[in-house]
């Protein structure tokens, strides 16, 4: 006769992500706004926050451009207009007006005021030092936020047991 181990079935656990790790990979508003919005939320919630800025993402942290950021009129189906009146002259910055239009009676705060609400709650910004070379960027040339230039191992080990957004 042989024996028979009875194995008790548990429940899964459920872990608590404890690290938010967000790649910003794209430069317009509205790319731009959700990647804050989810870091300066995670912070409050007392999440350990990284965000890593990659190719147009560095937009968002170099000097000449974040403040003025735009949104794409061209290939972006979410704009309330039939894609090929994008490529008429002037509709990136009729959108982007409109855009920034919405964003102030919303209330919802810039983009150099989230970035700053960002660093006060800890977040931790990190740009690609790839990018930099391959663009061109310099260290001056990043807002004084910015914490480090950083390489894909580094952002990898940061990521370590995060929860990954890649926007």
């Amino acid at each position: 006769m042989s024996q028979q181990t009875v194995m008790e079935k548990t429940e899964p656990e459920t872990q608590q992500v404890e690290r938010l790790m967000i790649i910003l990979s794209k430069g317009t508003l509205d790319m731009v706004y959700p990647a804050f919005m989810l870091a300066t939320t995670g912070a409050a919630m007392g999440k350990e926050v990284h965000m890593f800025f990659t190719f147009w993402g560095m937009n968002a942290v170099t000097t000449k451009t974040s403040a003025n950021l735009k949104v794409a009129s061209v290939g972006n189906p979410g704009l309330p207009m039939p894609n090929i009146l994008g490529i008429i002259p002037g509709m990136t910055s009729m959108a982007t007006r409109m855009m920034k239009g919405r964003i102030g009676k919303a209330k919802v705060p810039s983009i150099p005021d989230m970035i700053k609400t960002a660093k006060d709650l800890g977040v931790k910004l990190h740009a690609c030092s790839t990018t930099l070379e391959v663009m061109g960027t310099t260290k001056e040339m990043l807002l004084p936020e910015v914490d480090d230039i950083v390489g894909a191992a580094t952002m990898l080990e940061l990521s370590d047991k995060a929860q990954i957004i890649f926007i």
